[in-house]
């Protein structure tokens, strides 16, 4: 008996001898506010309650050009997190600054990953000349078109389900907006028109819609590029003469004039969704509303999108088993998003995409259908969110769309003014 206390006692001590097992913490960077920030926090907690052995430790940075001016400095001084957001529309400035680092079909394995779970349109943004991915998409995010169905009751709009129907050219949509004016809309189609981005997406769209191209090989509005964007701006400053849009409307003001019920319709992103559903379901909305894809007003389907992705810092350096963690957190993160897309977003892996639970997310669903033709901004150093592409919207655009250049002169101005920039 002596003899197995000892036995038990030493081998107790051995046990206590042996290292415990090494949680992997991972330094997270994020700059997601507002219900976004909500939704990324709740699904950080969950991973972190699923996932003993892996910590993730957030941090909410400031959206636009302080948070890319950051990554590009941290990663400068050898500093970055581990894992971060990112813009897929900042991907061409990200990968000339290289400050994303290579993410393999490997690393995408140790995830439970595959390009070919995700839409192509979003890889394809995610990726860089040469076929290599830089990022991990986590949604498409688009604007869509919020609809007040009170100004088209009785109207060839509304089909027997109370459905936007009939809008299959511009003159369909400006017909619509028409009689929207005169059922007594103060604003028949809201969106931010003293606003860059309110203004650069819907510009974009009536431009791709064209078939156009932004900026090609380097070149700014090169050949009948030029004209079609003349003609974008054309069709908003004459919606502006029309009485149909808002003058010089920030942000707020645009949803605003949606949410009070005096926009018949509202272009925006599929962040306001939630605001939409919260004010439905408080009563406090006050009409019957929808949100759809935005209609092929101009002969091409396409719309102005973007993506957040996830993405690991040029430089960091990683031990294997960190490198594995990150990815398991990002894996996770994916088959999980249907939580996120409770935020409006269409998720970008196509799995929870195009799940039953998805599929009866509305609006959600009803606007899915863009991330097969989801535009993304051109592959450049100067577009994406909080670039000198979006300058030029506020600067040139809605100068012009509000009177104060011609269309023909705006399109020049913007094509002389990015040209510069790329020189």
């Amino acid at each position: 008996m002596k003899y197995l206390k000892t036995l038990l006692a030493a081998g107790a001590m051995s046990l206590a001898s042996l290292p415990a097992f090494a949680q992997q913490d991972i330094t997270w960077w994020d700059f997601l506010s507002g219900g976004d920030g909500v939704r990324m926090k709740a699904l950080i907690a969950r991973f972190n309650e699923e996932h003993p052995d892996i910590k993730i430790n957030g941090t909410t940075l400031e959206w636009g050009v302080p948070f890319y001016t950051k990554v590009r400095t941290s990663v400068a001084v050898g500093q970055g997190p581990d894992v971060m957001t990112y813009h897929l529309s900042r991907m061409p400035l990200g990968l000339e600054e290289n400050v994303l680092d290579v993410i393999s079909d490997d690393d995408l394995a140790a995830a439970g990953l595959s390009k070919d779970d995700f839409f192509p349109a979003a890889i394809a943004a995610a990726s860089d000349a040469d076929g290599k991915l830089h990022a991990v998409p986590f949604d498409i995010h688009a604007i869509v078109l919020y609809v007040n169905k009170s100004y088209f009751e009785g109207s060839r709009f509304l089909d027997a389900q109370g459905n936007l129907t009939g809008i299959e050219s511009l003159a369909d949509f400006e017909e619509a907006l028409a009689l929207a004016k005169e059922n007594g809309s103060e604003a028949p189609v809201s969106y931010a028109t003293g606003d860059d981005g309110g203004t650069y997406r819907v510009f974009f769209t009536l431009l791709k819609q064209q078939g156009g191209e932004l900026i090609t090989d380097g070149e700014v509005l090169a050949g009948d590029n030029l004209d079609k964007a003349a003609n974008a701006i054309e069709i908003m400053t004459n919606w502006h003469k029309q009485g149909w849009q808002p003058e010089q409307a920030e942000y707020e003001a645009s949803v605003a004039l949606f949410t009070s019920g005096k926009a018949a319709f509202h272009m925006n992103g599929v962040w306001e969704v939630p605001t939409m559903v919260d004010m439905a379901e408080k009563g406090t909305l006050g009409f019957d509303w929808g949100a759809v894809q935005i209609p092929t007003l101009l002969g091409t389907t396409a719309t102005w999108a973007d993506s957040h992705a996830f993405a690991i810092p040029q430089g960091t350096e990683m031990s294997p088993e960190k490198r594995a963690a990150v990815m398991t957190a990002i894996g996770w993160m994916e088959k999980n998003s249907i939580s996120w897309a409770g935020a409006g977003h269409i998720p970008a892996y196509k799995p929870v995409a195009t799940s039953d639970e998805f599929g009866e997310m509305e609006p959600n669903a009803t606007y899915s259908s863009l991330a097969e033709t989801a535009a993304y901004d051109p592959r450049s150093p100067i577009a994406g969110v909080a670039s000198p592409v979006y300058d030029s919207a506020i600067n040139i655009i809605s100068p012009a769309m509000h009177g104060y250049l011609e269309p023909a002169q705006a399109a020049q101005q913007m094509k002389d003014e990015l040209q510069s920039k790329l020189q």
